[in-house]
């Protein structure tokens, strides 16, 4: 069981696992073994997650999410199987805790008149300023 949040628990039945050939440091062994990790998690059917984590997990990980409704992620940067495992599986808890989150619901607020005269006043300052770069008469002869 993978904790991510007090109320979202996932099983680790609904994480699959491919080790792939990495590029990266590692030498010739890099060339032999398997280290990265290609974790796939099916966000669309998984039943741990409450219908609005997975509409916002789907909207925060838009790229990484195919067609089916899998999320795939991918990690090579350490040179043990292991820890690219831990690494994948670390990566998958923070998108998905981040997902938990509700945004907070906006307010319509509106200026106050102060704020309004300010602005103005500025504007007309602004257009005062510019109104003197303009060419001078030559009346003053």
């Amino acid at each position: 069981m993978i904790r991510v949040t007090p109320h979202i628990s996932i099983d680790e039945d609904e994480v699959e696992f491919a080790f792939i050939r990495a590029s990266g440091p590692g030498g010739q062994n890099v060339n032999k073994v398997a280290t990265a990790v290609q974790l796939r998690f099916d966000v669309g059917r998984s039943p741990s997650l409450p219908d609005d984590v997975r509409a916002r997990l789907i909207h925060l990980a838009r790229r990484r999410v195919n067609r089916d409704g899998v999320l795939i992620i991918q990690a090579r940067r350490f040179r043990r199987q292991e820890r690219n495992r831990e690494d994948a599986i670390d990566r998958l808890v923070k998108l998905i805790q981040r997902a938990a989150v509700k945004p907070k619901a906006r307010r319509k607020t509106k200026p106050t008149k102060a704020s309004r005269v300010r602005r103005l006043e500025s504007k007309r300052a602004r257009a005062q300023t510019k109104r003197r770069r303009g060419p001078v008469s030559e009346s003053e002869d």
